[in-house]
This record gives structure tokens, sequence and C-alpha cells, in this order.
């Protein structure tokens, strides 16, 4: 299963989290726990928002995962679907109210 990760910030955390983010070594930058695995991540500093897209079976390792950033960040989980797969489900859904 896919989830998109946004993360947000407000103004008086982020020169902590700009610090929390540059110490990290590429491979910690990589690691998003085990039993997930990282697809995407986007950055958008002056707005104060992350969004990272990852793939796991394991709800509970994305949320250990997430809630290392959760002192710094306020932190949302949300189930997605690819291209890929939503086509199928939309059908399903348009089926499901004779659409």
């Amino acid at each position: 299963m896919k989830f998109m990760l946004e993360f947000s910030y407000p103004a008086s955390n982020f020169l902590a989290v700009m610090k929390a983010w540059g110490a990290q070594s590429p491979q910690e930058m990589a690691s998003v726990g085990e039993g997930v695995k990282l697809l995407s991540r986007s950055h958008d500093f002056a707005g104060r928002r992350a969004w990272v897209t990852v793939e796991s079976n394991d709800l509970a390792a994305v949320t250990r995962w997430v809630g290392g950033w959760s002192p710094l960040t306020i932190p949302v989980i949300t189930p997605v679907f690819d291209d890929e797969e939503s086509g199928p489900v939309a059908r399903q859904i348009a089926a499901n109210h004779n659409a």
C-alpha cells in the first residue's frame, strides 16, 4: 500500500527543521524505517512543507518513522493510489453506483 506523508511546520520550527534535516547523512535521508520503501520526497522550504511517498504493508512501521518527525512537524498520513492502481478502483466505484 502507498502512503502520501505531508509534513508542515510552523515558522517557529523552521530553523530546527533545517538543522535536523541538514544534519542527516544521505543514508539517513534514504531510510524511512524497516518495512517501508521510499518512493519519492519533495520539499517546499519557503512554504514550510514536505511530501514523502512511501510503500508498505505495515502502517505501524510508517507511523513509527513519521513519529520521529512529529516533535518538529505536523504530519498527515494519507493512503494513496498511483495511476495504474487507481483505474480499476475508479471503475469499481462507478460500477457500484451504476454509473
